[in-house]
């Protein structure tokens, strides 16, 4: 089990007295909205299980979505909190990212224990193998995410289950967009002394050398081994996203 934390009239049996809907947005796809008590609110798609909102008590949106963003299956949505697996990126023979980002998952009506989550709005998907799946990527497994909202905090909680007769490797990623100002004015801290490969120049393994990361040009690398907390600092916008992870080794 791997979770992401980023601090800072019906449907479903509701665990919290938190309000969950389930609509259709303009473009036919269905998603459930997730609000709570001081006013934010999260957007999940059944389509790629994908976080495509997420918005603060006073409205304002923390996650980039593309103006460009084409919300028509089987693109990929440019955007949010895109789920990448089987694999990320180009680490594998699979399409870019895998397919979990492009297909529709459903509400998880008998989601695995997981602990009580208290104070916060809640939605359970899952997603399974289709049988074009299964030909290009020959192993059986159920992909469940949990998105909690809570007061100033978005957790995502990913889980793999291994439903095959052998065992299977893969790689996963939670291909978070924040929105920021200027990028000149963001700083990304927690990741110094830490190595990690450039997908600007073939992979080359490097080691970071900066007391933080600030960015004057285009930037593409997964970090190693990074710590349970990396702060995302915005100076024009004066916020900071704190990122908080379990079970998921690295960055990107």
């Amino acid at each position: 089990m791997a979770t992401m934390g980023f601090k800072l009239k019906v449907p479903f049996p509701r665990r919290d007295k938190m309000m969950v809907d389930l609509v259709k947005d303009s473009s036919g796809l269905e998603k459930v909205i997730l609000t709570e008590p001081r006013g934010s609110s999260a957007q999940v798609l059944l389509y790629g299980g994908q976080v495509i909102s997420w918005k603060n008590e006073r409205g304002e949106e923390l996650l980039f979505l593309s103006n460009k963003a084409l919300f028509k299956p089987p693109k990929a949505i440019r955007g949010g909190i895109p789920i990448c697996f089987p694999q990320f990126g180009s680490f594998g023979s699979l399409e870019q990212n895998g397919f979990a980002r492009n297909r529709l998952w459903a509400i998880d009506t008998c989601p695995s224990p997981l602990p009580a989550a208290n104070n916060v709005s809640t939605v359970d998907l899952i997603l399974t193998p289709t049988e074009e799946d299964l030909k290009m990527w020959s192993r059986s497994f159920e992909l469940r995410l949990r998105v909690s909202l809570g007061p100033g905090k978005l957790t995502l909680i990913p889980r793999v289950r291994n439903v095959d007769t052998k065992p299977f490797s893969f790689t996963f990623a939670l291909h978070t967009y924040l929105s920021v100002s200027d990028i000149s004015e963001v700083r990304v801290e927690g990741l110094e002394t830490l190595d990690y490969f450039d997908n600007l120049h073939q992979k080359e393994r490097f080691t970071e050398q900066a007391d933080a990361i600030t960015f004057d040009d285009e930037v593409d690398r997964v970090y190693l081994s990074t710590p349970t907390k990396i702060a995302v600092i915005d100076h024009e916008k004066k916020r900071t996203f704190e990122l908080r992870k379990e079970g998921l080794p690295d960055a990107d």
